[in-house]
């Protein structure tokens, strides 16, 4: 078993805030208060944290309108009624009611894809007179997503949401959902708009006079530098909402990786195995062996309820000191707070399942190791991953069991080509502006909208990350923990008989082949 991991940072480090004034207001929730506002990507990891932070501490705006793409025998608001079966709404319902909060959270159906969004004439209408405050966060964010299909919905999607944005009569604030990894050549990233790598209009003309497979043959020299087509055409959307500067009051926030929630409503809850939660994941059924990755490097993360928390920050901030005198481009990293380096996350990630929450049916006890080599990584993932996969996937077919592990491995070596180029570059983020933000809040605001390191345990992090990926990803019950402790103790042994064996038959052949008479 391996020794409990040790952190980077130090206690002092710590933001402290003091005891909170029972004259202070909640001048972010006062911002809100009556409000309509005008949401895309509502459905998605970071749309449904933004949706319920906004109905449990803003709880007097009038109207949240959620863009949902229509379904075949699937009423819109029924959508919005499964969305809300989500353990993430629990605590919001106790708390207000789901009657209540069904009324406030308003159905639209259209898509990003479509001319005018899809929006029916009546339902624009509703959304002119009414929405003052628009975000933007549909986007794929697949990175293998065909250039084709990419445009259309990271790029195109935007000139149509901006189109919409330009004839609300209410508007106050547009707020565009980018990503800090999207202006990948620059490694020191300032809060400021940057030149797009083509022309977006003459690359959306492209994509509607070409088919998807005319556009795929030129995919690669299209791209050029840049690894995959979300960072291509997230970059591109940024250009067209700098284009509208001067005509509305739009701003570009930049997330970096977000992760699962950190401290509320759920910690450690997320919908997807996207990132670090993937690896942990891969690494904890003992399927991941090996990484390509320069262990000393870091990426930039930052728990998906605080990056919720910063864009409410900034709507304030933009509102009520109005977009003319702020920042138009705002960064919400956390690098410069906290560098977890990626070894750290692999002894983290591996000390919580072999010693707090180990995962059902490990394939081999968790392992392995990261290489700076890329060859020596691709020898071990076929000696370690590839050929294990392959001789379980025998035996199965063998017993009449679908194969498994060989379509498992496929997905991780495909996630790697992704991973690896991140995994072993840095890049260092500016966030100027959410240290101006911490300053200008008082200790009631602090205190709701999380914006700065507080209380930081990474072991506890983890631990909840792993629980949550465990309950609502995995579908294992916690009353199969302790089996699965018991199954991860024979694994180890199994592990160490494994390893044992080899080193005896490697060393009884050097002995062969020295002491051969």
């Amino acid at each position: 078993m391996t020794a409990k991991p040790k952190f980077v940072y130090e206690k002092d480090d710590l933001a402290t805030i003091g005891d909170v004034d029972e004259n202070e207001v909640d001048r972010i929730a006062a911002c809100f208060k009556g409000r309509s506002l005008f949401i895309t990507g509502g459905t998605g990891f970071l749309g449904k944290v933004l949706v319920e932070k906004l109905l449990r501490s803003c709880g007097e705006l009038k109207h949240i309108y959620l863009l949902i793409r229509p379904k075949k025998g699937k009423d819109p608001q029924e959508r919005i009624k499964d969305i809300f079966q989500n353990v993430l709404f629990d605590q919001v319902k106790q708390q207000r009611g789901e009657e209540r909060i069904l009324q406030q959270v308003v159905a639209i159906a259209g898509d990003v894809l479509l001319p005018g969004l899809g929006i029916s004439e009546q339902d624009l209408d509703t959304l002119r007179e009414e929405v003052s405050i628009v975000y933007h966060c549909a986007a794929t964010v697949r990175f293998d997503e065909p250039l084709r299909s990419a445009v259309f919905m990271n790029t195109r999607g935007t000139k149509y949401m901006l189109e919409l944005a330009g004839s609300l009569k209410q508007l106050e604030f547009f707020a565009y959902c980018s990503t800090a990894y999207c202006h990948l050549h620059v490694k020191t990233l300032y809060e400021k708009p940057y030149d797009p790598p083509a022309d977006p209009h003459k690359v959306m003309q492209a994509c509607e006079w070409l088919s998807d497979d005319e556009v795929a043959t030129i995919e690669k020299k299209i791209l050029g530098d840049i690894p995959n087509t979300y960072a291509y055409t997230k970059s591109l959307a940024e250009a067209l909402v700098v284009e509208k500067f001067d005509e509305l009051p739009a701003v570009i926030l930049r997330p970096s990786i977000v992760i699962p929630i950190w401290k509320e409503p759920i910690p450690g809850w997320t919908d997807n195995i996207n990132g670090p939660t993937g690896l942990l994941i891969g690494a904890g059924k003992g399927v991941i062996r090996t990484m390509y990755c320069k262990s000393s490097g870091y990426g930039d993360f930052l728990p998906v309820d605080v990056a919720v928390n910063g864009i409410l920050v900034a709507s304030w901030r933009n509102i009520t000191a109005g977009t003319d005198t702020t920042n138009r481009v705002a960064h919400m990293t956390s690098s410069n707070d906290i560098k977890v380096s990626w070894a750290e996350i692999i002894e983290l990630g591996r000390w919580v399942i072999e010693n707090k929450v180990p995962l059902n049916g490990v394939a081999w006890y968790p392992g392995g190791s990261m290489k700076s080599n890329y060859w020596v990584h691709y020898i071990c993932m076929i000696l370690f991953q590839w050929l294990p996969a392959l001789f379980v996937d025998a035996l199965l077919w063998l017993l009449r069991y679908p194969p498994v592990l060989c379509r498992v491995q496929n997905r991780i070596f495909k996630g790697f080509e992704v991973f690896e180029y991140y995994a072993n570059n840095v890049w260092n983020f500016d966030n100027s502006e959410a240290v101006k933000l911490r300053k200008l809040m008082n200790n009631r605001e602090r205190k709701t909208y999380v914006i700065e390191k507080i209380e930081l345990d990474l072991i506890d992090y983890f631990t909840n990350c792993v629980l949550c990926a465990r309950r609502l990803i995995l579908k294992e019950s916690d009353e199969s923990i302790p089996a699965a402790r018991r199954h991860m103790k024979v694994m180890w042994v199994v592990d160490k008989v494994y390893k044992g064996i080899w080193l005896f038959g490697i060393l009884y052949m050097l002995y062969r082949c020295l002491f051969a008479t």
